[in-house]
């Protein structure tokens, strides 16, 4: 028994209140060395959700996960937008080095199939990175999906509406999201694994290339067979 407390206290998800410790769990850095910076060196937890929580869309969100996105399709991974809020701009997309070949946007037309599909591109070999805008989501359906981000060892970042910040979460990693001035996005760091929450920085996106476009057909519908499982 003792040897098994030990080792819970040794994992980074374990709160001890007045300890940190540093995570041993696999990253991906975020490609902005000053976030990086207020992550413990770290970035993007992989085998993990992370949340982005933010009042409305368009505020730079998207070149906060750029970096991200090139490295991934650079790597041959699939990358999945499901329910984006607009359809992706290839061109600027591609003008940002991210290949367009391993690029994957899904719309779902309700919850059952948002899980079912998140689930399943999570678990799948060929992801590199899943981005989602869930919406409402209950507390056992954020750790149904944590379970799964575990599964596929990729990185999940979801995009959700700023009033979820008071919500419990099993997320690895929050951040709470709001514009800057001088084309900078600020970020403030709510929940990360291993160590104590509260870090601010302000990370500069450049000339912020507008990477959708509103009110955009669809492209890919559910319901598909299945989809209740």
């Amino acid at each position: 028994m003792s040897e098994l407390l030990s080792s819970l206290l040794q994992d980074a998800r374990i709160w001890q209140g007045h300890k940190h410790r540093k995570t041993t769990q696999p990253t991906e850095s975020t490609g902005y060395q000053v976030l990086d910076n207020q992550l413990g060196g770290l970035g993007w937890p992989r085998g993990a959700l992370s949340e982005c929580l933010l009042d409305t869309c368009g505020i730079g969100e998207l070149h906060l996960v750029l970096p991200l996105m090139q490295r991934v399709s650079a790597a041959g991974k699939t990358i999945f937008w499901l329910n984006p809020p607009h359809t992706p701009y290839a061109p600027a997309l591609a003008r940002e080095g991210v290949n367009l070949d391993h690029l994957v946007m899904i719309n779902t037309r309700d919850q059952g199939d948002f899980l079912w599909t998140m689930e399943n591109c999570l678990r799948s070999p060929v992801t590199g990175l899943v981005l989602a805008w869930p919406g409402q989501l209950a507390s056992r359906d954020v750790r149904r999906l944590q379970l799964a981000s575990e599964a596929g060892g990729n990185v999940c970042v979801l995009f959700r509406s700023r009033r979820f910040t008071e919500q419990n979460s099993p997320a690895a990693l929050r951040l709470e999201l709001a514009p800057g001035e001088h084309q900078e996005l600020k970020v403030n760091i709510i929940k990360r694994r291993g160590s104590w929450p509260g870090q601010r920085c302000s990370v500069a996106l450049g000339h912020r290339a507008n990477l959708a476009v509103q009110d955009a057909p669809r492209v890919i519908h559910g319901r598909w067979p299945g989809a209740g499982r």
